[in-house]
């Protein structure tokens, strides 16, 4: 439960000090002072980093150079307090844990655990596949210590081995000899630790689609909506694959084969960070045919399955996040989507909304405040 919120020259935030209540808060002002950055601070105190994707630079305020986080906490939560704070100059990155500073930062990762729903999560259907591989990132990451293990080797060893093939590129390499040898070396690493990603994000997803497609047919969609994990073509025998073990098997005999041409083109063509969340309605792309109500409806079905995965791994409701997440939504779907988060068993809750009037009536119980260019002000019952 997250009792207090301290912001300091994070976004247009200069000083903020805010007391939560138990049950939550709405928060009430026009868009461009400073809702979503509230919930922005809140959810950077879980993802440590920025939920819309801003660069650490970017996120400090203007004209300042150090913005810094705190979360003040009550059981069931772990900690009492919760820190984060970065320095532009240095671009150095600090966590503290009931004011011990830690020495990794992913030791603080998910210490204030959250979920956000937002109108911008349609981008989780309708944008790219690097959107549906990030949402499975934070939802196994902050479920599954051994994901974020994998995960951290796998980006660290797909770095050194694309700037070896970047090298080999520029100078002409045509395979064989150094650079080969170079490149070869990272290889073991990336298909250790790619086999896990791979071989967890597949369980993930055949444990999780028939879920999904039951809460977009409870959302409202009247066809039926899937989902299944598609890896990047690569010549390796990744339809017998199972395990972990097995990916890696079938990494290693890619990268074999592909490693003339990626040593041309100056990349890694074959392992996780290509792999798709395909999404589909009816058998068709559902970012591509599908309507804005019925991409709507599969991002919310998304992020309930995000709730739950959470929920599940540390037992207890994390904070919801609501950024006027109705605000796009008919009324049918709008009450539709709030029946399935009580029914969750919604816990704390921080709501963004533009007017009083766009409060839902299940939220009407919480306290209100307002905000105006970064300043919060006392507003009382909603009711």
């Amino acid at each position: 439960m997250l009792t207090r919120i301290v912001a300091r020259d994070f976004r247009n935030f200069e000083q903020l000090d805010l007391a939560v209540p138990i049950s939550g808060l709405v928060m009430i002002g026009e868009n461009g002072h400073g809702k979503t950055n509230l919930l922005e601070a809140v959810a950077y105190l879980s993802l440590l980093r920025s939920l819309r994707g801003a660069r650490d630079a970017d996120v400090v305020r203007f004209g300042a150079n150090v913005f810094h986080v705190r979360a003040e906490l009550q059981a069931p939560s772990a900690f009492d307090r919760v820190g984060v704070g970065y320095e532009r100059s240095s671009k150095r990155k600090r966590a503290s844990l009931d004011g011990v500073e830690q020495p990794r930062l992913t030791s603080a990762l998910g210490a204030v655990p959250s979920v956000c729903f937002s109108p911008a999560d349609v981008a989780l259907v309708s944008g790219g596949p690097s959107e549906r591989r990030r949402y499975l990132d934070v939802a196994l990451a902050l479920s599954s210590r051994a994901y974020l293990h994998a995960l951290q080797q796998y980006r660290g060893a797909l770095a050194r081995r694309n700037a070896e093939l970047r090298i080999a590129q520029r100078e002409g390499a045509r395979g064989g000899g150094a650079h080969d040898a170079r490149v070869s070396v990272w290889e073991p690493a990336l298909a250790e630790h790619g086999g896990v990603i791979a071989a967890l994000r597949q369980s993930f997803v055949r444990r999780q689609a028939e879920r999904f497609t039951a809460l977009a047919t409870a959302i409202g969609e009247r066809q039926t909506v899937t989902m299944q994990y598609v890896l990047a073509p690569g010549g390796g025998a990744f339809d017998a694959a199972t395990d972990a073990a097995e990916y890696t098997r079938a990494f290693l005999d890619a990268y074999a084969q592909q490693r003339a041409q990626e040593l041309r083109r100056g990349v890694t063509f074959v392992g996780p960070h290509r792999d798709e969340l395909q999404l589909l309605l009816g058998g068709r792309e559902l970012r591509t045919f599908g309507s804005a109500g019925q991409q709507r409806s599969a991002a919310i079905a998304l992020r309930l399955i995000e709730l739950a995965t959470l929920r599940d791994a540390i037992g207890t409701t994390p904070l919801l996040l609501l950024d006027d997440p109705f605000a796009e939504l008919d009324t049918g779907r709008a009450a539709r989507v709030l029946g399935l988060l009580e029914a969750s068993g919604v816990g704390q809750v921080l709501l963004a909304v533009p007017r009083v009037e766009d409060i839902p009536d299940a939220f009407t119980r919480l306290e209100c405040r307002t905000m105006h260019d970064g300043v919060v002000t006392s507003r009382g019952a909603a009711a």
